[in-house]
């Protein structure tokens, strides 16, 4: 079998899959050193950076380059290139390079990891389920049944089996007994607001192509008004960098509670709806038993994974 010192492995990688990464290792099983170019058009709907920050992190041992709207111009000689597509043949003309034709293993369709990608989810590498993943928060003021509902809808997911069984909640942080002692401080709130992101993230890149959490950064954020009567900036920028993508809203109204939260919930349910709106965030809005609650919740959750494909085709590549 012929080794090369340089192998060149084009592609869209609209998004990275199982095939991807076998034409990947095997470029780098036979060469010396391997650059992986991702090409692709400003307009795709998969960023060219995060298509190549996912394969840097698949693939440490190679060279992973990004071309939007061009074709491979590095500075060094390319010795062969890897393609499954008869493309290759063309590039490799170019670049005076030898074209290596490699079958796809498992044989996947671009087209159709594209226009479902919950069918294919277990030949997807954790940074690329973690952008495709659906996530949903349930979030309200005090003693609406935030939890209840959260775990309630994971445990639904899951029953519809396959992929889905592996539907993960992701607890909120911040409220467990201790947790933060004597009494919250303002510059508790980015530190609660950063590890509720955190903890999402980890989540998803594991899980199943739905995700509910339990409270969110933006939560965070109306609870420091709550608690201190303010905006808390620094809570608010790590809220604004969430992959979010529905808010379920725990109406106060019709679910018991004592003490002093009671005389507050009505003012923290309607300050969540408005800054909900100002930030257009898309809503949906909880109210009576548990019951009617839990089914409304799945209904709109069902319509965001019911919207069609997630990732529009790309432009077609340069030749």
């Amino acid at each position: 079998m012929t080794r090369y010192g340089h192998g060149l492995v084009p592609g869209g990688f609209h998004p990275p899959h199982a095939g991807h990464h076998h034409l990947v290792r095997t470029a780098r099983d036979r060469c010396e050193r391997v650059t992986v170019l991702v090409r692709g058009s400003s307009l795709d709907a998969l960023s060219v950076e995060d298509r190549v920050a996912w394969l840097r992190e698949i693939h440490p041992d190679v060279l992973v380059s990004g071309a939007v709207d061009d074709e491979y111009a590095g500075p060094e000689r390319v010795d062969a290139v890897f393609a499954s597509e008869p493309y290759g043949d063309e590039l490799g003309r170019r670049l005076g390079a030898e074209t290596v034709l490699v079958d796809c293993e498992p044989p996947l369709s671009d087209t159709a990891v594209r226009e479902d990608p919950a069918a294919f989810w277990d030949f997807l590498e954790p940074p690329v389920r973690a952008a495709l993943t659906r996530r949903v928060v349930v979030l309200g003021a005090g003693s609406t049944g935030t939890t209840t509902m959260a775990r309630a809808l994971a445990d639904h997911y899951r029953r519809r089996g396959g992929v889905w069984a592996r539907t993960r909640c992701v607890p909120e942080y911040g409220s467990e007994p201790g947790a933060f002692e004597p009494t919250l401080r303002s510059s508790d709130f980015p530190v609660i607001a950063q590890r509720r992101a955190e903890r999402e993230e980890e989540a998803a890149r594991d899980g199943s192509p739905v995700l509910f959490c339990d409270t969110d950064a933006f939560a965070a954020t109306i609870w420091h008004e709550r608690h201190f009567g303010t905006t808390s900036p620094a809570a608010g920028e790590i809220a604004a960098h969430g992959r979010q993508h529905l808010w379920l809203l725990t109406d106060h109204r019709g679910v018991p509670c004592e003490g002093d939260e009671e005389q507050l919930r009505p003012w923290m349910t309607a300050r969540f709806l408005t800054q909900l709106a100002h930030t257009g965030r898309r809503t949906a809005v909880l109210t009576g038993p548990h019951e009617e609650r839990l089914a409304a919740a799945v209904a709109a959750v069902d319509h965001l994974l019911a919207e069609g494909p997630y990732l529009a085709h790309p432009l077609p590549e340069r030749r």
